[in-house]
């Protein structure tokens, strides 16, 4: 009952920005969390971030790059990244954790060099 829509992908060159959006709808309310997570061609899915009403956690390769944040009305989420390497090319995804999780299409992420 609840889907994941993210956008904000795209090609940069390293050291520039981009800000990815995910729009969650349905029983968003039942949403107890929500990440980000990125796959690279033959590499398993990795944890970015995540955020909580608690707070916002970061994997040490993005920390000081990549800032997790949610708008007011809280059924969206967004990821800023600054000073993007080429290391950072992935399909990037957004999940929300209920009682299980719920994963959006992805969206590419490609820094050239």
């Amino acid at each position: 009952q609840v889907q994941l829509v993210e956008s904000g992908g795209g090609l940069v060159q390293a050291g520039g920005s981009l800000r990815l959006s995910c729009a969650a709808s349905g029983s968003i309310f039942s949403i107890n969390a929500m990440g980000w997570h990125r796959q690279a061609p033959g590499k398993q899915r990795e944890l970015v971030a995540t955020i909580t009403r608690g707070g916002s956690t970061y994997a040490d390769s993005v920390k000081g790059r990549f800032t997790i944040s949610r708008d007011n009305a809280k059924n969206t989420i967004y990821l800023q990244m600054n000073s993007l390497k080429p290391e950072d090319t992935a399909v990037y995804y957004c999940n929300a954790v209920l009682g299980f999780n719920v994963w959006g299409q992805g969206t590419q992420v490609t820094v050239s060099s």
